[in-house]
């Protein structure tokens, strides 16, 4: 890498901090700042959508899915539930998130059950949110660090991580202090259009860097089973099943996307349930050509640093296999082979699937489900005032995450991303007991959670149980057990059981 990648990387934090100060002059109110006064183009919504479900662990790790000794297309099985999870929430909860003026997907608990179940269910999204993005954020500040001691062979790496931590944390900061949601959502836009270009950038270079181009390439995935696309095997610790990836990956979206503040706040910035499920369609429809993109990109590495015939790939020990992990091969790519120019690029189209801000949204649920019930009387530049406060806090907390979580092993980041993703379960299926299950008050809900919340960690911790199952698990306890405990208390109130009901889309 020379100098000029390195000006690229820089520019690229420099602009989104630019950006975010200059939508920061539109925010007056709490709506302004939270749903950017529900103004936004369905377009950008898909394309904020779509930014915001992309990390660096898909830059970086779903070509390393494709190009790992046995790797395959698979992965797509997943996505395939991904896009029926779309299909399930546009009929099931959009609609109902504009009945009344929402701000965020935690309200609709309290108008179903009570303020208890909203304040844990928010709750949880404060803290998993916070720990998970604290987690990405050092994983970004790592891919700075490396880029930096690129040049400077002699530096103190610990030294550079921590600043790196530090800069581009307060980069995030910045940007949705003075932005708000509206300027979060511009700023996903543009970062989409960053990773796709670097995305194709690098496509181009593998496919003129390899013998016999395209057509050799392919030849090679077909010749070793690189497109292989069905398991329907009943295997349920296999990660990547048809089954596991069509229901799995359909409640795992219909929680991340359906009951998660994180992405339904960005529905709510459009006016009208239609255009916000067109925004949750054409998202899916994008993240489809995305992961195939990502994976034929895998392919393409593989072909490239190809070293066997095919007795010698059946019979290689895994050492033999260059990149043995996969997740090493594509940085190695953009490092080593990219021209100068190129590999500042694909480097900004890393930091830009890393950097989807999630301050605002949860500001928005600390504010709206956590603050206002104790401090209901006050005016909305009260509310504002405090909203851009807590989003320097959660700012603050997410750089200590980072800073602390750079002491803990590899493994332990992986189990607290996991742990993070054990709640989606329970969330779900409180919304879906309120949603089909019109006797069930507060008190048998939140038994239904709490048991949810105790059987994952279980799972988590002593099955061997694949990830892709917890949330259909998850959200399966909760429904069943807040079904048994109904019969032990009273029907919830008439008024309360029809607040989760589906309801016509209207354009009103």
């Amino acid at each position: 890498m020379k100098a000029l990648d390195l000006i690229i990387i820089f520019g690229y934090l420099i602009g989104i901090v630019a950006f975010g100060t200059w939508f920061g002059r539109k925010q007056q109110t709490t709506k302004d700042y939270f749903l950017g006064d529900r103004s936004v183009p369905w377009w950008a919504v898909a394309f904020s959508i779509v930014a915001t479900e992309t990390s660096t662990i898909t830059f970086i790790s779903v070509p390393g899915i494709a190009f790992a000794r046995g790797g395959n297309f698979q992965f797509l099985q997943l996505v395939f539930g991904y896009l029926l999870g779309r299909i399930v929430i546009s009929l099931l909860f959009i609609p109902s998130y504009f009945r009344g003026d929402l701000l965020t997907v935690y309200q609709l608990l309290d108008r179903r059950f009570g303020g208890k179940i909203k304040m844990l269910a928010a709750s949880l999204f404060v803290v998993m949110r916070n720990i998970a993005d604290g987690i990405r954020l050092l994983l970004t500040a790592i891919v700075l660090a490396a880029v930096y001691v690129s040049f400077q062979p002699t530096a103190n790496v610990e030294v550079i991580t921590i600043a790196s931590i530090i800069l581009i944390g307060v980069a995030m900061l910045v940007f949705t202090y003075f932005g708000g949601m509206e300027a979060v959502i511009w700023v996903e836009v543009v970062q989409l259009g960053i990773y796709i270009a670097g995305a194709i950038a690098a496509m181009v270079v593998l496919i003129n860097s390899i013998d016999g181009g395209f057509s050799g390439a392919n030849q090679l995935a077909f010749q070793f089973g690189k497109f292989n696309l069905f398991d329907f095997s009943l295997d349920l610790t296999k990660t990547y099943t048809f089954w596991s990836g069509l229901l799995g990956g359909c409640f795992l979206t219909m929680s991340t996307h359906g009951t998660d503040q994180y992405i339904v706040q960005r529905y709510l910035c459009t006016d009208r349930p239609r255009r916000a499920i067109i925004a949750l369609l054409t998202s899916g429809g994008i993240v489809l050509t995305q992961f195939i993109g990502f994976l034929f990109i895998g392919v393409l590495l593989f072909a490239f640093y190809h070293p066997f015939t095919d007795t010698g790939y059946a019979s290689a020990a895994s050492t033999a296999f260059p990149f043995t992990g996969g997740d090493r091969v594509f940085p190695d790519f953009i490092t080593q082979h990219l021209p100068t120019g190129l590999s500042g690029l694909v480097v900004a189209a890393i930091f830009a699937a890393a950097m989807s801000s999630s301050l605002n949204a949860i500001a928005a649920t600390a504010v709206n489900d956590l603050y206002k019930p104790f401090k209901p009387d006050r005016d909305d530049k009260h509310y504002l005032k405090v909203s851009h406060i807590l989003t320097l806090v959660w700012g603050i907390v997410q750089i200590g995450v980072a800073l602390v979580a750079r002491h803990s092993a590899g493994s332990a980041l992986s189990q607290a991303l996991s742990i993070a993703s054990l709640i989606n379960g329970p969330v779900l299926g409180v919304f879906l007991v309120g949603t089909f299950l019109r006797r069930v008050s507060q008190p048998p809900a939140l038994i239904g959670m709490i048991t949810s919340i105790a059987a994952m960690l279980y799972v988590f911790l002593f099955t061997r149980l694949a990830w892709t199952w917890y949330v259909l698990l998850g959200s399966l306890i909760t429904f069943v057990v807040a079904w048994l405990a109904s019969f032990a208390f009273s029907p919830a109130p008439i008024s309360m059981q029809d607040e989760l009901a589906p309801a016509a889309a209207t354009e009103d």
